[in-house]
């Protein structure tokens, strides 16, 4: 192996240091488990399944708490191998001996890729999604999971999952920018020179941004762009992850954003339970992901948006999701931008 070939695969080896040990304080764990949303969709989602999971064998992946574990346990699971890197693992011990399911669940610490199972397993379940449904890369374990040990016909929960996009008016960026011509009506002082280098600093941003966004906010029916099927998809498709989108908008107003969420389906014999993340719904820890256009553009009723998405993992940080954007808004048209979300895991220099 050369020596940039070695150091490229430890620097890869420190970004997963890194990214396993954020999972290891239990600031992000009470984050997810306090996210009602989220966690009693996957509750349901494995119970609503609870036909193919009694008296099965389920692999946990990125098992955490082993929250997920136990639900399947309360589905009939014969037998849960819980898979987890972080030392969290250590505390999902004791939870699973305070919860008497000790001979149900048995927790394998380690990453997923080097995990070895004693037997092959009948359902997959994992709460994968990051921020932009594919940032933190850890579909790609699932996907390993999935071909190394799930059985021919074995279900994956959930099983679909799809990204949306819509035009927006962020008005808190609205807000930060029109701040500087109020400072001379408070404190005598004129600082209007300061809206250009605000508008640089926040609107001219690379940066993907996680925050709530609200229905009122949202002015389009959003565009579905991309739908995974967990049991057909490949590794090789999420190294480039796009679609196009057409959005008529509803009226006038200004698009300064585009903002992008995601929903993942659990199967069901009467109707899917959908877990989605869209501004319309229930708030999740998950947010939206925000795309901030370098300017703002006026549109009315019927104005298009369109444009094609890419979404890919960073070069430098494989961790870290990047988006490039070709877009039209109106008349104004062949319109591009790339962005990137990095949140607390360094790229390697």
């Amino acid at each position: 192996m050369s020596l940039s070939g070695k150091k490229k695969k430890l620097d890869r080896s420190a970004q997963d240091n890194v990214y396993f040990e954020s999972y290891s304080d239990v600031t992000i764990h009470e984050e997810m488990i306090a996210d009602k949303v989220r966690t009693n969709a996957y509750r349901l989602g494995i119970l609503k399944n609870y036909k193919a999971i009694k008296g099965k064998v389920v692999l946990d992946v990125g098992a955490g708490t082993c929250v997920l574990s136990i639900f399947c346990v309360h589905a009939g699971a014969k037998k849960v191998y819980a898979v987890e890197a972080s030392a969290i693992a250590e505390q999902a011990k004791e939870i699973v001996k305070l919860n008497k399911m000790e001979d149900k669940i048995t927790i394998i610490k380690g990453t997923l890729e080097t995990a070895e199972l004693p037997e092959n397993v009948d359902v997959i379940v994992s709460e994968w999604m990051g921020y932009a449904l594919l940032h933190e890369s850890m579909l790609n374990s699932v996907l390993f999971a999935r071909d190394k040990w799930l059985k021919p016909g074995g279900l994956m929960l959930p099983s679909v999952a799809a990204l949306y996009i819509a035009p927006i008016n962020e008005p808190v960026a609205e807000d930060r920018l029109n701040f500087w011509s109020t400072v001379k009506d408070q404190y005598g002082v004129d600082m209007t020179c300061m809206y250009d280098f605000a508008r640089k600093c926040i609107m001219m941003t690379s940066e993907i941004a996680v925050n709530s966004v609200t229905m009122e906010d949202v002015l389009s029916h959003p565009a579905k762009f991309a739908e995974l099927d967990l049991h057909t998809v490949t590794t090789e498709q999420l190294e480039s992850v796009k679609g196009s989108f057409n959005c008529e908008c509803f009226g006038s107003s200004s698009v300064n954003a585009l903002c992008i969420w995601f929903s993942v389906t659990f199967p069901g014999d009467d109707k899917p339970l959908v877990l989605c993340t869209s501004p319309f719904n229930q708030e999740t820890h998950w947010k939206q992901s925000i795309l901030y256009l370098d300017e703002a553009f006026e549109v009315a009723q019927d104005t298009m948006v369109a444009g094609e998405i890419t979404m890919s993992p960073s070069v430098k940080n494989p961790r870290h999701v990047c988006v490039h954007l070709d877009y039209s808004i109106g008349e104004h048209t062949n319109k591009s931008k790339t962005f990137s979300m990095g949140d607390g895991f360094p790229d390697s220099e």
